[in-house]
């Protein structure tokens, strides 16, 4: 190698390496609270969503009694009912509501309204970004915790910065808090497993060595 291309060279790497410095120095400097370990609330009720299955029971009335989807628009058809909505409503919500239309053609109806299946609103939902085995969204579970949330979707990968993650947390207690997952995970340090909110992000950055 001549003198100027190692020169050039010389000057390039130590670029990088400064580059690098300030990257690891900008994100050292960024640190974030550490998530409440208890955030989940008693008065929960869970939310139909698009993809939901439910099951209405109309009493008496099995002709009207039948399974449904929730279409993507958040609608579900159902005999002698056209168009109504479901998302955003809980299941009791939901059949007070059917009983409300119902009323014009049956007299004094009953319903009971069952999810068999959930997928719930995409307010409601966890998502997982980032180094996790299977990044996906899960369906909020009433007392959900962080461990639970990072079986399903498989672990860590081999370059998660696992101690590095955050929850990106709206609605209440909303802010950006920081999670253990490496001491939760690979080291079985139950101190580390938080509960999670209907909404929460979690995001698993990868680890530079």
């Amino acid at each position: 190698m001549n003198t100027s291309c190692y020169s050039a060279w010389r000057t390039l790497r130590v670029a990088a390496l400064a580059l690098v410095a300030v990257f690891l120095a900008a994100c050292a400097s960024t640190s974030y609270p550490p998530a409440p370990v208890s955030a989940a609330t008693d008065d929960y009720n869970y939310i139909v969503g698009a993809g939901d299955s439910l099951n209405i029971i109309v009493w008496r009335n099995p002709e009207l009694s039948m399974s449904v989807p929730v279409r993507p628009d958040g609608k579900v058809t159902t005999p002698l009912i056209d168009e109504l909505v479901a998302q955003g409503k809980n299941s009791v919500e939901l059949a007070r509501e059917i009983e409300k239309q119902l009323s014009k053609y049956v007299r004094d109806p009953v319903v009971t309204v069952i999810v068999t299946s959930f997928v719930g609103p995409y307010s409601e939902q966890i998502r997982v970004v980032g180094e996790a085995a299977r990044p996906q969204f899960l369906a909020y579970k009433q007392k959900m915790t962080l461990l639970d949330v990072m079986i399903q979707v498989g672990g860590l990968t081999d370059f998660a910065a696992g101690n590095s993650a955050t929850i990106l947390r709206v609605g209440p207690g909303a802010g950006r808090y920081s999670v253990r997952l490496r001491d939760l995970i690979k080291r079985g340090d139950v101190s580390a497993n938080v509960d999670m909110r209907p909404g929460d992000i979690l995001i698993i950055p990868q680890s530079f060595f």
